[in-house]
């Protein structure tokens, strides 16, 4: 299996927190680069940030063309038609990205996991199966994949980990109701949700970056 190319970047020497993010369909690492820059998490020491590439793949919904793309998207409804060896592909990517971190002497109660899109599908994803305990799991403007086995399949290190999902109340590519309803299934499993949603569409907007600021100061600090 190939590793994932990644772009890195460190606010000071000896990190002693990682957050990866992961892009949404048809982006790269590149793409939340200037959002992380909007970030000021000094109040907890140097951070590393781990925007990985996702592979380039032919993209069903899109007339097969190719793009990055965590998996593929079969069809309109993300519920019924899901790739779900393209999701396994990729949650194994993933975890060789926190693998690598903790080799680097990162603990994994240092790492926060987030994602945009189908990047939050992904870091749901991989996040609550992890068999060690991450500080936190972000999801921007997404959804729980696989919904139907992640009570089988997930890990008890991770049932107590914080949760911060945002939406867009007027989301025309992945509507807010998939965010609500995923932010109850998640609920109702147990786990800690901070739900915000905003007056956007697809996208991100200064307020979210500001409430995931001081979430992340939150995780961090107590992590």
């Amino acid at each position: 299996m190939e590793s994932l190319e990644t772009i890195e970047s460190e606010t000071g020497p000896q990190p002693g927190a990682t957050v990866i993010v992961l892009h949404g369909l048809g982006a790269d690492g590149n793409d939340f680069v200037p959002i992380a820059q909007e970030l000021d998490l000094h109040s907890v020491g140097p951070v590393r940030f781990i925007f990985p590439h996702a592979p380039v793949i032919p993209v069903t919904i899109n007339n097969g063309h190719r793009m990055r793309a965590w998996y593929d998207i079969l069809g309109t409804d993300l519920v019924k038609r899901e790739d779900e060896p393209g999701l396994r592909q990729s949650l194994a990517q993933v975890e060789q990205l926190l693998a690598r971190e903790q080799e680097r002497g990162m603990p994994a109660h240092r790492i926060v996991l987030a994602g945009f899109s189908q990047g939050c599908a992904m870091a749901l994803l991989t996040g609550l199966r992890h068999k060690q305990r991450l500080a936190g799991i972000v999801g921007m403007s997404g959804y729980l994949p696989l919904a139907a086995s992640t009570a089988a399949e997930r890990s008890d290190a991770n049932a107590l980990s914080p949760i911060f999902l945002a939406h867009g109340q007027h989301d025309n590519v992945v509507g807010i109701e998939r965010g609500r309803a995923s932010r109850d299934a998640l609920q109702a499993l147990g786990y800690q949700v901070d739900w915000h949603e905003y007056p956007m569409a697809h996208s991100v907007c200064m307020e979210e970056i500001a409430d995931l600021n001081a979430w992340l100061l939150k995780v961090l600090a107590k992590a």
